[in-house]
């Protein structure tokens, strides 16, 4: 098992893929639908701003975005890294199945990613922490919460 990061709590540990190794922490912002960069988040303010998407409105910058695959255009690879250079990327990126768009953006902008992780695990507002090939759920305020599968919560 991986050391946790300094500060980190205990929780329910996904294990995924490595994409783009690194370590993150950060408040997850959940999707059950793809995302499409190119279109769907706006470079300039790291918005997602696509029209009917379940997180239209919502900020991707330094939160954990977890969603299913990502869709679309290759440039939305280029798109994350825009997002990086103006620090407005997420912290990391968790997905049940990568896309080659989104992993080829998530390496050149350094910013960790894991998939085949079991996203439905994880809520919108859940303190999550990625370390290699772990996904660390924490729950709403980074400290476990007991009984959570039982009461859907």
């Amino acid at each position: 098992m991986a050391k946790r990061l300094p500060g980190s709590e205990e929780g329910e540990v996904l294990k995924g893929r490595i994409i783009r190794g690194g370590k993150a922490k950060g408040e997850a912002l959940v999707s059950p639908e793809p995302i499409g960069f190119l279109g769907g988040v706006d470079p300039e303010t790291g918005v997602v701003v696509e029209r009917g998407h379940p997180l239209e409105g919502q900020r991707v910058s330094g939160r954990v975005l977890v969603f299913p695959t990502g869709k679309g255009s290759t440039v939305g690879s280029y798109i994350l890294y825009r997002l990086k250079r103006k620090g407005l990327a997420p912290a990391a990126i968790v997905n049940a199945e990568a896309d080659p768009v989104v992993a080829v953006g998530a390496i050149i902008s350094d910013i960790p990613m894991v998939d085949q992780v079991d996203i439905t695990k994880i809520k919108t507002g859940d303190i999550v922490e990625i370390e290699g090939d772990e996904v660390r759920v924490c729950g709403r305020t980074g400290i476990p919460e007991v009984g959570r599968l039982a009461d859907n919560g």
